[in-house]
């Protein structure tokens, strides 16, 4: 079983997500499927089918969560500290051709949300960051071709 990198905070919101699944939607869907059971032949009935799939669904969800946790590695990203980017690092980036700039955390790929402003660390703009420091400049390889970025800051929060 492969360990998989976590930040605090992406293991807390796992957690709050299995609590909810188990203890809001659990009991809404067992009750769902009782109020649809009342209402007579289970062959044709939409609600009891509607219900029982969400129960499936809500099931599946608690074991893909439940499994996530237990492969978690978390390391507390505000213990880190050094001069070269690694997991857990926010990193500002200049792209050196359009002079944009653009901030990242590297977190998880299970907690990687670009609109957030976190990559995984399996992304390619990640492996192509780590172990630089601020200053270097990073080429990335992405579908639009070719970007070449330089660090301007590297904080671990």
């Amino acid at each position: 079983m492969e360990k998989v990198p976590m930040t605090t905070e992406g293991f807390k919101k796992l957690e709050v997500e299995l609590h909810r699944l188990k203890v809001e939607e659990r009991p809404r869907i067992i009750q769902q499927i009782a109020d649809a059971r009342e209402h007579g032949d289970l062959a044709e009935n939409a609600e009891y089918h509607a219900a029982k799939e969400a129960q499936g669904l809500n099931e599946a969800k608690v074991a893909e969560i439940e499994d996530k946790i237990g492969r978690a590695e978390v390391i507390d990203t505000s213990k880190l500290s050094g001069s070269t980017v690694k997991f857990g690092a926010t990193v500002t980036l200049e792209d050196e051709d359009s002079g944009d700039k653009v901030k990242y955390k590297i977190v998880g790929e299970h907690e990687a949300n670009v609109r957030d402003g976190k990559i995984s660390i399996n992304s390619p703009i990640a492996r192509a960051l780590i172990g630089k420091a601020k200053g270097d400049s990073a080429e990335v390889t992405t579908p639009k071709g070719t970007r070449s970025y330089e660090i301007l800051k590297i904080e671990y929060k």
